[in-house]
């Protein structure tokens, strides 16, 4: 066996291990209270911002746009970023609440706890990254024991679905007269990760289609010398930076949009090409009576692109 399948039996044996654990901490035993209907997860990142207002306009238009025959079924979060679950339970504790934010397997862990055999996964992340990777693991580990998992995939798991997002996105970009725009995604820093390609897919697809267009990421390949290059040596000088992530939060309100330099002196990109004389702006919503940037998760059409692969899971499940 070599190296490569040694190490993927060990990820998969650690992951197993860890299902049966959380099942173990939940208090987990076998029920003969068998759920005929599948239950529903909902995949994110998380935030610990105030953007995390963005999962409530899904929930509210998932609900809204689901077939009737699935409107009854059981809908539950999963948060898939350790450090955002950390960050925010801590938050949680302190303000006496007992919301908690759980991670896929400890949700897998409850479904199962609860009876239910069949699962409808949806995730909402952009790329099909580490973390999307790292979901298909963990799904896998909880197939080994009886789940019947249907995972909905990424937004971008399909080109033709990357060609309709940059679609919706058209009508926030500045006409070529009046400036340029960078879509600022999260990136990865991983050469080997998958989504490589489709970051430079949707650079070249930008590229080729938009003469004012660019792609730029936090981390990774797209990076962000490159991206604000091309804003500076556009010959008008105004730029807008739309985020191209779910949620709209630390990132683009701190790496991005700050208006201050961070406490190590780094200026955010906004300032940068401030201070190189071009005006810079972004993309907001309003929700609830607040003002917020606008992440992809507020584009009805692209949630709807979501509910769409959704329901094809669970169309797949009732067929198994």
């Amino acid at each position: 066996m070599n190296e490569k399948m040694s190490r993927g039996k060990l990820i998969f044996t650690v992951l197993l291990s860890v299902a049966m654990l959380a099942m173990a901490g939940n208090g987990w035993t076998m029920t003969r209270t068998i759920q005929k209907e599948p239950a529903i997860v909902i995949a994110a990142f998380g935030t610990t911002t105030k953007a995390r207002v963005t999962y409530d306009f899904f929930d509210a238009q998932l609900r809204k746009e689901l077939p009737k025959e699935y409107r009854n079924l059981k809908i539950v979060w999963a948060f898939t970023s350790e450090i955002v679950r950390e960050r925010a339970n801590a938050k949680f504790k302190k303000a006496g609440s007992a919301e908690r934010y759980l991670s896929l397997v400890q949700v897998l862990a409850n479904l199962e706890n609860e009876g239910y055999r069949k699962v409808a996964v949806q995730p909402l992340h952009i790329f099909p990254g580490q973390e999307f990777e790292d979901m298909e693991r963990e799904i896998a580990a909880f197939s080994m024991i009886g789940l019947r998992i249907e995972n909905g995939g990424t937004l971008l798991h399909d080109w033709e679905w990357l060609f309709e997002t940059v679609s919706v996105l058209e009508k926030e970009f500045l006409a070529p007269n009046e400036g340029m725009n960078v879509l600022v995604a999260h990136g990865t820093p991983e050469t080997f990760a998958g989504s490589n390609a489709t970051y430079l897919g949707l650079d070249r697809y930008l590229s080729r289609k938009y003469p004012n267009v660019v792609a730029g990421g936090v981390d990774g390949v797209l990076t962000r010398e490159q991206a604000l290059a091309a804003v500076k040596a556009f010959p008008v000088k105004r730029a807008r930076l739309i985020p191209f992530m779910y949620v709209a939060g630390d990132h683009i309100m701190n790496d991005i949009m700050a208006d201050k330099p961070d406490k190590h002196g780094e200026l955010s990109w906004a300032l940068e090409l401030e201070k190189a004389g071009i005006k810079v702006d972004s993309v907001f919503t309003e929700y609830k009576g607040e003002r917020c940037f606008k992440g992809l998760g507020f584009y009805k059409e692209i949630n709807s692109r979501y509910i769409k692969q959704l329901v094809d899971s669970l169309k797949r499940l009732e067929e198994r």
